[in-house]
């Protein structure tokens, strides 16, 4: 049994997404978004890292996703994204919690099979793969495909840990 957040983050919207992973399987746990409510990008930053430690604290994972900086035009909104990732992921580290990063197209191609896919495709995905009864937000599906994507990659890493240790055995 291993608690993975996922965090899609935002300056204005932070996605949130824990499940737990049980070996192959994945359990929906909870998600949300933090809204932050002020304009001055420093108490949002507050305010992003203030959430992200109370999920933290009420819930207890042991692993975060944190989804990485996407840069398409412009170059202000995503200084903005950083650095709410950047409290993001100071939330988890100041908690001891390991934290790994995925692009997005890591994760819709490990949540839907395509890395362009579009995010209606995410929202359906982690729908069916969590056996939800309704699609998630857009902010907290993505971040729950953010654990997924980590779920999904801690267990192919297994996977090859051991094959390696069986041809190493043959091998001998």
């Amino acid at each position: 049994m291993s608690l993975i957040l996922g965090i899609d983050p935002g300056s204005r919207v932070t996605g949130y997404g824990i499940i737990n992973q049980l070996g192959n399987r994945c359990e929906y746990v909870t998600s949300g978004c933090i809204r932050t409510s002020v304009d001055s990008l420093p108490d949002r930053l507050a305010q992003i890292f203030q959430g992200i430690s109370t999920i933290i604290e009420q819930f207890s994972p042991q692993q975060v996703g944190v989804e990485q900086v996407f840069m398409a035009r412009n170059a202000d909104s995503a200084l903005k994204l950083g650095q709410a990732r950047g409290a993001a992921i100071v939330a988890a580290v100041n908690h001891g919690l390991p934290v790994s990063e995925y692009s997005a197209r890591q994760i819709k191609q490990s949540v839907v099979g395509k890395g362009n896919a579009e995010k209606s495709q995410v929202q359906h995905m982690v729908q069916q793969l969590l056996h939800l009864n309704r699609c998630p937000p857009s902010d907290a599906a993505d971040a729950l495909a953010v654990a997924l994507c980590h779920a999904h990659t801690q267990q192919s890493l297994i996977k090859i840990a051991g094959a390696r240790s069986v041809r190493r055995r043959r091998i001998r």
